[in-house]
């Protein structure tokens, strides 16, 4: 299995370590499940997933594009490293790695599907001649969150169009959205990987996952075996694990730029809440001076991002301003 050297300091004594490199990093899970020549993994994992809905085996699977990106892109958070793929039945799939919870992941799923969507009508062509497009979001943090359903189903869960009063009414199979949580797999899922295939898959693309269960997990599934040695092949490059790295510190970097945006609002928020929320008391003052305060330092946050040399789309999804008042600051 593919590891990464790291030299840290402990007690002014300089200590060589090892840690697992994660599947999950959006760039190399594209490089090990989205191009051409990676069918078998990509065709193993979407059996896995789609097994749960009813669907498969399929037989085969093409993938439809073959990106290359610079080392330069590779940095650039706004950049996708979406897998997409379509199967035999001319079903299309998109798949989407997403490591940070923006709060907005369920628009960004339809906004992703819908896109896939609509992006299969040519000119001429007749509505019927549509495709299915079924989006498989793997999420590390915990959405959605369910409360009424068992734990097998925390981790996995999938939508379709269904009427409201009816749930057996569905309206149209054109649309299947799945999540994979792997904060609730690791609670609930874990456990099940020598007998579950997803289960499997999961564990392998858990980057805290055990050595002796990936063991266990590389020997039982010849998919899995596939996409590992497909990781170690890629991680012997080194241009790739620089791209790797540069990925990792772009995704590190964009959270902090979140973290400090959400400090700023909140900061400026308190402040008003507890000038205007002193008769109603510091709670509601600290909500209303929260929700106020954000408000009023958006500009001022974007100034100080835009600074920073975020690009405006960045800008606009931490502050919610408009693109056109981003790039008249």
């Amino acid at each position: 299995m593919p590891y990464i050297g790291m030299e840290t300091i402990l007690n002014g004594e300089q200590k060589f370590t090892q840690s697992r490199l994660d599947p999950l990093n959006d760039y190399l899970f594209y490089k090990i499940m989205g191009e051409k020549g990676s069918e078998i993994q990509l065709l193993g994992f979407l059996n896995a997933v789609l097994e749960k809905s009813g669907k498969g085996p399929f037989q085969a699977v093409e993938i439809l594009e073959d990106k290359s990106f610079s080392a330069d892109a590779v940095g650039d958070k706004s950049i996708t490293f979406d897998v997409r793929a379509v199967l035999l039945n001319g079903v299309k799939v998109n798949i989407e790695v997403q490591l940070r919870n923006n709060h907005n992941m369920d628009k960004r799923s339809l906004y992703y599907w819908s896109k896939e969507y609509s992006s299969s009508l040519k000119a001429g062509q007749d509505y019927n001649e549509l495709p299915s497009v079924i989006a498989i979001n793997i999420v590390n943090f915990d959405y959605p969150k369910v409360k009424k359903l068992n734990s097998v189903k925390q981790y996995h869960t999938y939508f379709h169009l269904r009427e409201a009063r009816h749930r057996d009414l569905i309206l149209t199979d054109a649309l299947e959205i799945h999540y994979l949580n792997m904060v609730q797999f690791r609670k609930h899922g874990r456990d099940k990987a020598l007998h579950d295939p997803l289960c499997r898959w999961l564990a392998w693309f858990d980057k805290n996952s055990p050595p002796e269960l990936l063991t266990e997990v590389l020997k039982m599934d010849n998919a899995i075996q596939e996409a590992d040695e497909r990781m170690v092949y890629i991680t012997g490059d080194q241009d790739a694990i620089r791209a790797y790295e540069r990925r990792f510190k772009a995704l590190c970097d964009h959270t902090w730029h979140m973290n400090y945006a959400i400090e700023e609002g909140e900061k400026r928020g308190l402040k008003k809440g507890h000038k205007q929320g002193l008769k109603q008391g510091l709670v509601e003052g600290k909500a209303k001076g929260r929700i106020e305060g954000k408000a009023e330092s958006a500009i001022e946050i974007a100034r100080k991002l835009k600074d920073r040399n975020l690009s405006p789309a960045e800008i606009a999804e931490i502050t919610g301003l408009a693109l056109e008042t981003i790039e008249q600051l």
